[in-house]
């Protein structure tokens, strides 16, 4: 045996230093992508254009845009909560897009291990 080294490369476990580098490598990527991606930003609208909301990659609503028209033109509780639905429905659409983009790019790294991102 090698002093201070592993029989034939392999660390007790069955891991060798070959996949140890390469799982660090992938480590790194994989931080370096999900940096990349925390700061794009995803919009999605609501309610015929209505409602425009935009997150980040870090999930987090950074603008929100109403129409000027659906504020003046609500006179009613109905138009209130129409107007709140849209921001709803907005807001988690930009959600989605920005965790799907995650995903993606994630699952791409990990090659299909099914590690759960």
């Amino acid at each position: 045996m090698a002093k201070g080294g592993f029989p034939g490369g392999r660390m007790p476990g069955g891991m060798n230093m070959n996949m140890i580098k390469q799982a660090q490598r992938m480590q790194q990527e994989m931080l370096h992508r999900q940096q990349e991606i925390e700061e794009q930003e995803f919009s999605a609208s609501a309610g015929g254009g209505m409602v425009t909301a935009t997150v980040n990659g870090k999930k987090e609503l950074v603008k929100l845009e109403i129409d000027p028209d659906a504020v003046v033109d609500a006179e009613t509780p109905e138009d209130a909560e129409m107007l709140s639905d849209a921001v709803i429905a907005a807001v988690n659409e930009a959600l989605n897009k920005a965790g799907e983009e995650m995903n993606a790019a994630l699952g791409k790294l990990t090659g299909g291990l099914g590690l759960g991102f």
